[in-house]
């Protein structure tokens, strides 16, 4: 055994103990921030795909914002705060009251109309500007019905351009 086979159990336990430490920091960064704002909400962690996920349950929109923007901006605080403790970029994904994956199920709807449009016509079907997280649900999908995608644009009004193959 080669002594890179030997410490790469090690390493992805490195790795897994590292990613939980992100969710961990996070967590008690948003409940801080929770509490500041005097807010209600059940923090949880999870690690899926080897990237840390902290979900807050909690009742209404507020923490989402139109158009996801305060769940956004949360984000971005929460992988800052991580960067900051720990010195490394985080890919931590934080969600509220289940609202990532309600969108999650929005865009592959999305996604399948504008595949079975380009399949029908051959024409390229352009997408409503999206986030960096919801251009790669629609590229997924795309990719998954076998077509070709591609981002186009600049920030904010980046959008997805599906193609068939």
């Amino acid at each position: 055994m080669s002594e890179s086979e030997a410490s790469a159990p090690v390493d992805q336990a490195e790795e897994l103990d590292a990613v939980e430490e992100e969710g961990e920091i996070a967590a008690d960064y948003l409940e801080e921030l929770l509490d500041i704002a005097d807010l209600d909400g059940d923090i949880d962690t999870y690690v899926e795909a080897g990237r840390a996920h902290v979900a807050i349950m909690t009742n209404g929109e507020r923490l989402v914002g139109r158009n996801g923007e305060v769940l956004e901006a949360l984000q971005e605080l929460a992988r800052l705060a991580v960067m900051t403790k720990t010195g490394r970029r985080s890919r931590l994904m934080v969600d509220v009251a289940g609202h990532r994956e309600k969108r999650r199920q929005e865009l592959r709807e999305v996604a399948t109309a504008a595949i079975a449009e380009a399949q029908s016509t051959g024409e390229p079907q352009s997408l409503a500007a999206m986030n960096p997280f919801e251009r790669k649900i629609v590229h997924d999908a795309v990719a998954a019905a076998g077509l070709i995608s591609q981002s186009e644009g600049e920030e904010p009004k980046r959008h997805v351009v599906i193609r068939v193959a």
